[in-house]
């Protein structure tokens, strides 16, 4: 097969790239999937039963001391579970300000999805309980300073939604939940293996030596080390669940060392998918500046505080 334009040599290097993807992407999102419908089901049952709302009962006090309305509990404690678009339509449901959905978009950006994520991390060198611990604390820290230098007005409230949060009976509920779960590992499977092809054709035609290089001052800026670069700007752009599939095979392969593996975790545990998740929020009143400068500065600090303990 010849293709116009392209270098015998070329085409060899593209072959060799889905060659090599597919296989890498088959391993990863079986390892994936073992995590994804398990936990999935998990959470719909917790909100099938209304375990999940009596849970976030216990963190009405707390969400009060930083600005937030109590009932703000139940979009939180359903981010620590699933991904952003269930809390996001929690949040739709409750009568906010743009200042408090500010404060609580803060606190799903660093803790959403948490299981599934920290297992992520665990699997490329950090302790799961410490990455989710950090994720965690550093959400109501960031929430507390959020809730000190957001204006006081900052628009009018979102009303209420007219979507009606009714309680499924169990087959329906679980047949819902299987549709969704299998649209989800579709998409998955599809960006996963993209993603693998992809870079090990930047790998061959050695985009991402120039990546590393172009993102090597910012590294060291975070307190990270140059080698980090494109992992970070893969775990910015898709994120930590699509972007994994990169992230392990790239400590399979030796490519960063666990101590430096570590601190980027770090960092990324507090700030990542600075695109999609971000765009998210945007697009239901948050400020764009709110929820991206501060949230890598909150990350630079927090990684140079460990480097400063010697917490690795």
């Amino acid at each position: 097969m010849k293709w116009t334009g392209i270098s015998s040599a070329n085409q060899r290097r593209v072959v060799d790239a889905i060659r090599g993807g597919i296989p890498k992407a088959v391993k990863t999102i079986g390892w994936l999937l073992k995590l994804i419908i398990p936990i999935s089901l998990a959470v719909r049952l917790l909100q099938y039963t209304g375990l999940l709302e009596y849970i976030a009962q216990f963190l009405h006090p707390v969400f009060q001391a930083v600005g937030l309305p109590g009932a703000s509990a139940i979009a939180f404690v359903c981010s620590l579970f699933l991904p952003l678009y269930a809390p996001i339509a929690i949040i739709g449901t409750l009568h906010l300000t743009i200042r408090e959905i500010s404060i609580l978009a803060i606190m799903c950006l660093i803790s959403h999805n948490t299981l599934f994520e920290s297992a992520v991390q665990k699997k490329t060198g950090s302790s799961f309980w410490f990455v989710w611990c950090l994720r965690v604390v550093m959400s109501f820290v960031a929430a507390f300073i959020w809730n000190l230098l957001l204006p006081e007005d900052m628009g009018m409230p979102v009303g209420q939604s007219g979507v009606s949060l009714e309680t499924l009976a169990f087959w329906p509920m679980l047949l819902d939940w299987g549709i969704g779960a299998l649209k989800l590992c579709l998409i998955m499977a599809l960006v996963v293996t993209a993603l693998m092809i992809l870079q090990r054709l930047m790998e061959a035609f050695y985009v991402m030596d120039w990546l590393a290089h172009f993102f090597a001052p910012f590294m060291r800026v975070m307190g990270l080390s140059k080698d980090s670069s494109f992992l970070w700007f893969v775990a910015n752009i898709v994120g930590l669940t699509y972007g994994s599939a990169i992230l392990i095979e790239q400590m399979e392969n030796k490519r960063l060392n666990v101590a430096d593996a570590r601190m980027l975790n770090n960092h990324l545990a507090i700030s990542h998918s600075l695109l999609e998740d971000t765009m998210l929020f945007v697009a239901i009143g948050v400020p764009l500046f709110w929820v991206t400068v501060p949230r890598v500065l909150l990350a630079m600090a927090v990684v140079w505080v460990l480097r400063l303990l010697r917490v690795r």
